[in-house]
């Protein structure tokens, strides 16, 4: 075998940064980012035109750029973490109440120590439900997001608290938020330190190693020896502790803090991440280029924010004057851009690089014919998901109460039952009133419905993040059309419905067409929905519609007095007053659904494609187009929804709708569906709904004590209650359905006390 000797006078080869640390996307990144500061510079030179922009640019992307770095290793490892905007949130209200004058007063040391425990305690959480309780990752997150902010609005009672003069005693914490003699502020500082420290860890670190190769194939990096539960809660710890960091730079920055602390800081930070060049699917992602994401995310938001600057002719008692302003962009259409950035930067890896997408536009465009499509081997990554076989068995041949106990559903409608009675045991004199009855079924209605659409969604194997949002878009449609156009109240309502559920066939699209997860998919679909209705209304409360349509929201004896046929006195009065239109509509709504998945051959593969969509694939059954559909449905039920809240409140107001989506899930969780799919009842639904609707009931209920005084649960905590119980109603179905670890136990010590 003959050997070529290197040339004397070849030059070696130039030096470069290993691909771990950074690459071409980076360099992408920059090159847009600079496009885009120059166009900023264009549109609004007085602001972007100056050092004071850039400083305000790296000072608002070293917070969110420093979540990043944990975020990272939350999505190398194949998870999300949608509780980072709360943990910041709620670890800036402990530092505070800790801090602040006007609470405990305690030294800058204690406050540090408690917010960085509450923080880490966060983490931790998040970890176990993951790892150790097999809570599926957005779920588990996302009811830390409503908890931590329901925890958030609990501690500060809605109000702000601030402790300016206090922090000149401790110069060294209150720093971090200061501008240094160089003349930028110091977080920047921090931001590059810790963005430095990352990259290193990820890309040159057996901790990277191992987050990479557990994000990449879980169960062959299980076989090699690495502890693979131990590296999903480390990253976890990770990202919370950099939350935690994050907070203590916002309020050393303010020296107080608001009730909004870290709302929606999530999203920034997840679209950070994915624009940085990270894989949803996980296995791939650089620090350095998520903390360049941060950076792009953020000036996005500045240069859609600040406007451009223009002159407005003021006439003034007939002298018309020039007068500098800036035109701006109406609320809600930030959140909305932000919503599309994800949703973008999401379907460049499904899309563009495995599914060629971007392959085939150059070959068209040059005129050449397309590339082959790449197979991505769905089916066979998908595994085996029915469970609960036992338990379906077990009822199959009972009869009578046996049978109705064996049922999934059977614990929600018990639970409806005994919350009623004790409502009534504690104020028989108002809860059994026609006024609470009324009351009590228009909050039940809204709930409802959005939990039929979901039932159909979850028992699909997916899970629809954006129905209170999509419930906001249809009321603002209805809302805009008939106070700014005077809409005719049916056209009205149809274009609502429209709206709303053409938010269900994008999701349909993202989540069939372009395979996306489908809470990612909705996760985008939530803020483009709920930027979108405050954009219509220009984030004011619209009022003043037609009688015609406002009768959708009233009692039945309003509608039948309106058209001259009311009731005498009599029982038909009594229910005429207790029920509502609406109540009427939700109660055919889900008997033709609940008849539909339990009896049609559509439902049956439904519950096919949930528990198994391989094996339903390979049965024939069109998966894509039964769960297309499912995710429409749900859109048109929450459009409905939004539809009804506009006539029952007879206006609309930019944050309807909020909750929902967890009020919806947590009903579907609690009358028998399953997270993982495969099951799922209307009926069900409906008892978890009126769960659901009871416990708020209860929570808001004025108790009479005995010595004659009254008293009622802080409002500012119910989200901590529904978050609990939605995470509580997800572990029983994982824990006491799935794996049956009560009938485990049991036998287990029936078997110890047997005689040999």
């Amino acid at each position: 075998m003959s050997t070529i000797a290197a040339s004397p006078t070849a030059r070696p080869a130039p030096a470069r940064l290993p691909l771990q640390l950074v690459g071409g996307w980076e360099v992408g990144l920059l090159v847009f980012m600079v496009v885009l500061y120059l166009i900023g510079v264009y549109i609004n030179p007085g602001f972007f035109g100056t050092t004071d922009a850039f400083s305000a640019v790296l000072r608002d992307t070293a917070r969110f750029g420093v979540m990043a770095v944990g975020m990272t290793f939350v999505i190398v490892n194949k998870e999300l973490d949608l509780s980072v905007g709360s943990i910041l949130g709620l670890v800036a209200t402990v530092f505070s109440i800790f801090y602040a004058p006007s609470h405990l007063d305690l030294g800058i040391g204690w406050a540090v120590f408690a917010a960085v425990l509450t923080g880490l305690g966060v983490g931790l959480v998040n970890g176990l439900l993951v790892t150790r309780l097999k809570v599926p990752a957005f779920i588990a997150t996302l009811t830390m997001l409503f908890i931590g902010r329901g925890l958030v609005l609990g501690l500060t009672g809605g109000k702000t608290i601030a402790y300016e003069r206090k922090s000149v005693e401790d110069p060294w914490f209150f720093a971090m938020g200061e501008t240094n003699g160089f003349g930028f502020n110091n977080q920047i500082l921090i931001f590059l330190g810790l963005t430095v420290i990352g990259a290193v860890l990820l890309a040159k670190t057996r901790t990277g190693y191992e987050t990479y190769a557990v994000g990449g194939n879980e169960q062959a990096a299980s076989y090699a020896g690495i502890p693979a539960k131990w590296v999903r809660m480390r990253a976890y710890l990770f990202s919370a502790l950099t939350a935690t960091l994050a907070g203590l730079m916002n309020v050393a920055q303010d020296k107080g803090i608001t009730s909004q602390y870290g709302q929606g800081a999530e999203l920034i930070v997840i679209a950070a991440v994915i624009v940085g060049g990270a894989s949803i699917a996980g296995g791939r992602g650089r620090v350095i280029g998520a903390c360049m994401g941060a950076a792009l995310v953020v000036l996005i938001d500045k240069v859609l924010r600040e406007g451009v600057p223009i002159v407005r002719i003021v006439d003034v008692a007939g002298i018309k004057m020039e007068v500098q302003a800036y035109a701006q962009l109406p609320p809600g259409a930030v959140p909305a851009f932000l919503g599309l950035i994800l949703l973008g930067a999401v379907l460049i890896e499904p899309w563009a690089i495995k599914g060629g997408g971007a392959a085939r536009i150059w070959a068209r465009l040059r005129g050449r014919p397309a590339p082959p499509a790449a197979d991505r081997g769905e089916a066979a990554i998908v595994g085996a998901q029915t469970r609960g076989a036992a338990t379906d068995a077990r009822g199959m041949g009972a009869k009578g109460l046996r049978a109705f106990l064996a049922r999934r559903d059977a614990a929600a409608i018990i639970l409806a039952v005994v919350l009623w009675s004790i409502g009534f045991a504690l104020r028989p004199d108002f809860w059994g009133s026609l006024d609470n009855s009324f009351n009590l079924l228009l909050a039940f209605t809204e709930i409802a419905l959005v939990s039929i659409g979901l039932t159909y969604v979850i028992a699909n194997g997916d899970v629809d993040l954006s129905v209170g949002s999509v419930l906001a878009f249809s009321g603002a449609i209805a809302a805009f059309l008939m106070k700014e156009f005077g809409a005719d109240p049916a056209v009205a309502v149809a274009m609502a419905i429209l709206g709303g559920t053409l938010c269900g066939v994008v999701n349909g699209a993202l989540t069939v067409r372009f395979g996306l997860p489908a809470f990612v998919a909705t996760l985008g679909t939530f803020y483009i929905a709920r930027g979108l209705g405050a954009w219509l209304v220009a984030g004011r409360q619209l009022s003043g519609f037609p009688e015609s349509y406002n009768l959708m929201g009233r009692n039945l004896f309003e509608v039948l007095d309106y058209m001259g046929a009311a009731p005498g006195p009599g029982l038909m009065l009594a229910i005429a007053k207790a029920v509502s239109v609406q109540t009427i509509f939700m109660a055919l709504l889900a008997v033709v659904a609940g008849l539909f998945l339990a009896r049609t051959v559509w439902g049956q593969m439904v519950y096919a494609v949930g528990g198994n969509e391989r094996a339903a694939r390979y049965a024939g059954i069109n998966t894509s187009a039964v769960r297309f559909w499912s995710l429409v449905f749900s859109a048109f039920c929450a459009s409905l929804a939004g539809v009804i809240y506009v006539a029952y409140f007879r206006s609309f107001n930019p944050s309807a709708g909020s909750l929902r989506e967890l009020d919806g899930i947590a009903a579907v969780i609690i009358g028998g569906g399953s997270i993982f799919g495969g099951y799922g009842t209307v009926l069900g639904a409906m008892a978890g709904a009126a769960a659901i609707t009871l416990i708020r009931s209860l929570l808001s209920l004025q108790i009479i004590l005995p010595d004659g005084s009254s008293f009622v649960m802080p409002q500012h905590w119910m989200n901590v209650f529904i978050g609990v119980i939605l995470i509580g109603a997800v572990i029983g179905d994982i824990w006491i359905r799935q794996e049956r670890i009560l009938a485990r136990w049991f036998g287990r010590r029936g078997r110890e006390g047997a005689p040999a």
